[in-house]
């Protein structure tokens, strides 16, 4: 039991370089261990406060990614929506181009038809008129065989067309 019990006389030495440990430590390194702690502490409310400064700038950034991803869809939307109504409007210009484009060749041929469907005709005329004569001619000069008799027919007509 000796040896748990310390004695007077070492209690005495453990105070003496206790109070000497804490007397030097004070005196000599009391002061660079405070404001090496201090300083870490500082150090570390610095670094928290620059931690905190970056998250906030990482979310404004993030904040200001989302704006310009979202701006950059509107834009993407917007040029789809004029690039498709474009298109329609270019369709619908084709369509009313060939469209006009074919009442034209449409109203062109009828009228290239009914211009030749008058020529027809009067050539049909003529050849009609040209028949005609050759069978007049050709009955006249049966029944008239003398010239005397074409000159009195050819006289009488000449008076009636005077007439007229």
């Amino acid at each position: 039991m000796e040896l748990v019990t310390p004695n007077a006389g070492t209690i005495f030495w453990m105070v003496i370089v206790f109070g000497l440990v804490v007397f030097i430590l004070r005196k000599f390194a009391w002061k660079p261990i405070l404001s090496a702690l201090n300083e870490r502490e500082k150090y570390i409310e610095n670094a928290l406060t620059a931690a905190s400064e970056a998250q906030r700038e990482v979310n404004e950034l993030k904040a200001g990614n989302k704006k310009i991803v979202e701006e950059g869809l509107r834009q993407k939307e917007a040029i789809l929506n004029e690039t498709l109504n474009l298109k329609d409007k270019i369709i619908a210009e084709a369509k009313e181009k060939a469209s006009v484009e074919t009442q034209r060749s449409i109203e062109s041929a009828r009228i290239q038809i009914e211009n030749e469907k008058t020529k027809a005709v009067k050539d049909m005329k003529l050849q009609v008129t040209e028949i005609s004569l050759m069978i007049a001619e050709k009955i006249i000069k049966q029944k008239m065989g003398k010239d005397k008799e074409q000159q009195e027919l050819i006289n009488k007509l000449i008076d009636e067309i005077k007439l007229n």
